[in-house]
């Protein structure tokens, strides 16, 4: 994991807010409000705001194994029989930016679930430091336990509004590994956007697999969204992904942004490339839109 607390420090913002702004109103007070301190100040001039106005919005709690899990849940109001897409969070939880992807794909007549994946492990909005957050809450959850989590949001999902036979999956960074991963898991996932997740890494007892191990059996096409110049996912390792799956036959695409590190979408942090971030937002629809996935 130390490669990527590194990856992780290099991208933390380090300029201040825009004038005009108290940082106390970026502080993750609740489930899709707020910045996680460890990003404390964020880029607030380049941050979108998404309303929403003709949208069902905010949290719903869902029980997994006797823990309520709390989840960030934005769709259009009044209307059924929705795609589904679950948004998986960086490793910062259920921020502000997460909530508001949410709303993004609300927007475009999708209903979003958006989970809070550490809650058995701590609050991710409240540690100070990327280092702490790794260490206290990323490094201690089980791949199997966020599998279950998003079982759970899927079987939810169908019974509130969602048509779980038009299912995607998006990610980002940490969220991005887990999209690979989720796609091996649930075969009736439709198609994956993984932004910019890890490929290959050291199995753990917590960690077992990674994507480049389950290239070989991945049926799900997921569009992997990355930067050349992220010096955490070397092109090395999306190389080797990309032989992997051309051995299954598997019908992934990745576009690496050449411009662009890691977090490009991430409109909040300083890492973030307007253009590049546009793009792969306009792909991603296209790609749930061509996989049945709209």
């Amino acid at each position: 994991m130390d490669h990527l607390k590194e990856d992780f420090d290099s991208m933390v913002a380090k300029t201040p807010l825009s004038d005009g702004f108290d940082r106390r109103i970026f502080l993750k007070t609740a489930l899709g409000s707020g910045f996680a301190a460890a990003v404390l100040p964020v880029m607030a001039q380049n941050a979108i705001s998404t309303d929403t106005a003709g949208l069902t919005a905010g949290e719903v709690s869902i029980t997994v194994n006797g823990q309520n899990v709390p989840v960030y849940r934005a769709q259009p109001e009044g209307k059924s029989n929705l795609p589904v897409v679950l948004v998986i969070s960086e490793i910062f939880g259920v921020h502000e930016h997460i909530a508001d992807v949410a709303r993004r794909f609300a927007k475009q007549g999708y209903l979003a679930l958006a989970p809070e994946l550490f809650i058995r492990q701590g609050d991710p909005g409240s540690y100070g430091t990327v280092a702490e957050l790794m260490k206290e809450v990323v490094s201690k959850v089980p791949d199997e336990q966020v599998m279950n989590d998003l079982d759970a949001c899927v079987a939810w999902a169908g019974q509130n509004g969602g048509d779980t036979g038009k299912l995607g999956i998006t990610g980002f960074c940490w969220g991005g590994r887990i999209v690979w991963l989720y796609c091996a898991h649930n075969p009736k996932v439709k198609a994956g956007v993984a932004w910019y997740g890890r490929l290959v890494g050291d199995r753990t007892a917590l960690t077992p697999r990674h994507p480049i191990d389950i290239a070989s059996s991945l049926t799900v096409p997921v569009l992997g969204l990355y930067g050349a110049k992220d010096a955490g996912i070397p092109l090395e390792s999306i190389e080797k992904m990309k032989a992997a799956l051309a051995k299954a036959n598997n019908k992934s695409e990745f576009v690496v942004f050449a411009n662009s590190g890691h977090a490009f979408h991430a409109d909040y942090r300083p890492s973030y490339v307007e253009a590049d971030a546009k793009e792969g937002w306009s792909r991603c629809l296209a790609w749930f839109k061509a996989h049945g996935v709209a």
